[in-house]
């Protein structure tokens, strides 16, 4: 690919940042509408779960199938598909007659939103090919995640309460638009120059037992769990996850590479992400059905509440990002995890929806503890690996992050509608909904804790030394020598703020920033 001015890598920036901010924008979103569309669709608390899961259970499984196809096809050419199956799915999501076709149509964004924030790092890693330039660029990347959060709410709480939550998914036409012509102006076309081979066994395999699982848990409350139905799944999903456990080490270029988790740092950060990530999608689904059910509040007003947690998510990404580039992920990952426990504790034993005081508390220390905990959980993954398998490593990074949300909205909501079955609708909803909501809360704070213990584990010199030996491990006997993946003071590798920080040029499977 030819070198580009410095003003046409800017705009090739812009563009990547438009398609996140498509993706992360359309999450938080939707969380504040959530009441609105089931009242108008009749949705149970499962149904409102797969509105979000049938997104996020989508991209998990297609973000690395997306990442290698964009390498050996072209990463403009996904790029674009990317773009215009995401705009049409948010289109068809505006006019979805009914709750299985809104879930149908979510699905379609999906696919598009697999093919674009993987896709956009690649562009990134090799429009951006001087470290420090690169470390700045993902800085930006980043912080419009931070952005998303902050805006979503209330962009989305302005447009449900004026026009209804259907024009929730209409933002996303312009920007999608506007984005496909950009990219077909000005972004290069790039490919990898060794692509790794498909591998649709190990594709089925993830599918099957991510989907299985999350059916199992989230209609468990409604079926029982154990109803032949329920059990049937939880075994599919078991028999998927053995077969991929027995014949990826068979394929020379395995989807995913088990030999990964040998070391402590990467294993430590696929822990991390599903843990941050499932308590994330657990907290927004819970406080938005809070605000707006138990309290009553708008959808405006339900978003101006959360914003506290916005802001802080906003302020303490590039912060946390600079502490990954200076010290390491281990400060960053601590406070992390302290922040989001905490936050968990409040809400669990102490009531803290009772007051506004002790309910902002346990938002501002939510949003220090996910904002500092986005940033360095690439930089685990990655710390000690060879460049070569970089990128490799960031993307199942990146899918942790997705199965996360997946399972924290199907567990915690499947938790909660055990607790309010037979309320919705009644008198005793309003304040019953709180003592339901407990035994969800003690999970969020699970969570929390796991990235407390997970990052002071994999963080110290007996995790780098586990994962020095991967990267010998996995640096092919005839290669040349390449230095691993930096990280630690003064690495440039590990400072940006986003995902993929690290991957090389070559890297095509980049993550996507959150969400």
């Amino acid at each position: 690919m030819p070198e580009l001015s410095h003003r046409r890598k800017l705009l090739v920036l812009a563009i990547c940042c438009m398609s996140l901010l498509l993706v992360s924008l359309d999450n938080t979103i939707l969380n504040v509408a959530l009441p609105s569309m089931q009242r108008e669709l009749h949705a149970s608390v499962s149904g409102l779960q797969w509105t979000i899961d049938a997104y996020t259970l989508v991209l998990a499984s297609l973000l690395m199938l997306s990442g290698s196809t964009a390498d050996r096809i072209g990463r403009r050419r996904v790029f674009k598909i990317g773009l215009v199956l995401f705009t049409l799915g948010s289109a068809l999501c505006s006019v979805a007659p009914s709750l299985e076709s809104l879930v149908a149509f979510r699905m379609v964004q999906a696919v598009g939103g697999s093919m674009l924030n993987p896709v956009a790092m690649s562009i990134i890693t090799n429009t951006f090919t001087e470290p420090r330039e690169r470390a700045r660029a993902i800085g930006v990347w980043g912080a419009v995640v931070g952005i998303s959060m902050a805006a979503g709410p209330l962009i989305g709480g302005l447009l449900v309460d004026s026009v209804g939550w259907r024009s929730i998914f209409w933002i996303n036409l312009p920007i999608g638009v506007a984005a496909l012509l950009l990219t077909w102006r000005y972004v290069p076309e790039s490919r990898a120059p060794k692509p790794r081979r498909p591998d649709p066994v190990g594709q089925l395999l993830v599918i099957g037992a991510l989907g299985a699982l999350t059916y199992a848990i989230i209609e468990a409350p409604s079926a029982g769990l154990a109803s032949p139905l329920i059990v049937s799944f939880a075994v599919v999903a078991a028999l998927c996850l053995a077969g991929l456990v027995l014949y990826e080490p068979r394929r020379a270029e395995p989807l995913i590479d088990l030999r990964f988790f040998r070391s402590a740092p990467f294993s430590g950060a696929t822990v991390i992400a599903v843990s941050a990530f499932a308590a994330l999608g657990g907290f927004l689904f819970l406080n938005t059905l809070y605000l707006q059910n138990v309290r009553g509040l708008s959808a405006l007003h339900a978003g101006l509440y959360m914003l506290p947690m916005a802001a802080m998510t906003f302020l303490c990404a590039p912060v946390s990002g600079r502490l990954v580039g200076s010290r390491g992920p281990r400060l960053p990952l601590l406070i992390a995890g302290v922040a989001m426990t905490a936050s968990g504790v409040l809400f669990a034993a102490f009531d803290a929806e009772r007051t506004n005081a002790l309910l902002f508390t346990g938002y501002v220390l939510f949003g220090l503890g996910f904002g500092m905990v986005n940033a360095p959980i690439t930089n685990t993954a990655v710390s000690g690996m060879p460049r070569s398998q970089a990128g490799v490593a960031a993307a199942v990074a990146s899918t942790s992050r997705q199965i996360g949300q997946t399972l924290g909205v199907a567990v915690i909501g499947a938790v909660l509608a055990g607790g309010v079955a037979g309320m919705i609708g009644s008198a005793s909803y309003r304040t019953g909904f709180t003592d339901a909501s407990h035994p969800a809360w003690w999970i969020i704070t699970a969570c929390g804790a796991s990235v407390l213990v997970v990052g002071a584990l994999t963080s110290g010199s007996w995790a780098s030394r586990t994962a020095r030996d991967t990267a010998r491990l996995l640096e092919p006997a005839h290669a040349p020598a390449q230095p691993p993946a930096a990280t630690g003071s003064g690495s440039t590798a590990g400072s940006g703020s986003g995902p993929g920080s690290s991957a090389g040029p070559e890297s095509g499977t980049g993550p996507d920033s959150r969400a």
